[in-house]
C-alpha cells in the first residue's frame, strides 16, 4: 500500500509535483494500467480527482508509456551480455554517429552514456553467443570510431527494478 509522504518533496519545487503525484506516479510504475478504482484505492484519492490527476501527469509527459515484463528465460533460451565502450575520439560527430546506430539495432536493449573510462554501457540480448560475436563485428566493421570494448557475460539475473520514486523525491535530511 502506499501512504501520504509526510516531508516535503525536491519533486515539488523542480517539477510542480506534489505528494499526491508521485503516489500516483509510485502505483502506474509498481503496477502498470490500473483501473480508476483500483488507483484511486492505492493512492488513497476519490476516483474522478485521481483520473484527471493520471491523465496530467500523461499529458505533461511524466508517464512514457506502458509495458509488460516478460519472463524471457522461460520464452527462449538467449544470452545476455554486457558491454563497455570507449570511443578512439570525443567529438559530437562521433558519439552522435555511435548513437545513431545503437538505436537501430535490436539486440541492443539498453546504452547509457557515462563520464569516466569508458562511455558507454550497452545491455545486449541476442538468441546465443555466436550471434552477439556478430553483432560486435558488425560494430566495429560500421566504422564507429570505437577504440576498446569488454565483454561480460551476464550468468543469471539477480535483481530488476525500477527506482523507488517516493524514496528518490523525499527531501534529504
Amino acid at each position: 500500500m502506499f501512504f501520504a509522504l509526510a516531508k516535503p518533496l525536491i519533486a515539488m519545487k523542480k517539477n510542480g509535483l506534489d505528494a499526491t503525484d508521485i503516489r500516483i506516479l509510485s502505483a502506474v510504475q509498481q503496477h502498470g494500467q490500473l483501473s480508476k478504482t483500483r488507483l484511486a484505492e492505492l493512492v488513497n484519492l476519490s476516483s474522478t480527482p485521481c483520473w484527471a490527476r493520471l491523465d496530467r501527469l500523461k499529458a505533461a509527459g511524466y508517464i512514457r508509456g506502458y509495458h509488460a515484463e516478460l519472463a524471457l528465460e522461460r520464452i527462449i533460451d538467449f544470452t545476455e551480455v554486457v558491454v563497455t565502450v570507449s570511443l578512439g575520439s570525443h567529438r559530437k560527430a562521433e558519439f552522435d554517429r555511435f548513437e545513431n546506430h545503437i538505436h537501430k539495432l535490436d539486440e541492443v536493449t539498453d546504452c547509457i552514456a557515462t563520464g569516466g573510462g569508458m562511455d558507454y554501457v550497452l545491455k545486449t540480448v541476442t538468441p546465443s553467443l555466436a550471434a552477439f560475436q556478430r553483432l560486435m563485428e558488425e560494430m566495429l566493421s560500421a566504422d564507429l570510431a570505437i577504440e576498446r570494448y569488454m565483454t561480460y557475460i551476464a550468468t543469471r539475473q539477480v535483481k530488476r527494478s525500477q527506482p523507488n520514486l517516493a524514496k528518490l523525491t523525499a527531501k534529504s535530511e
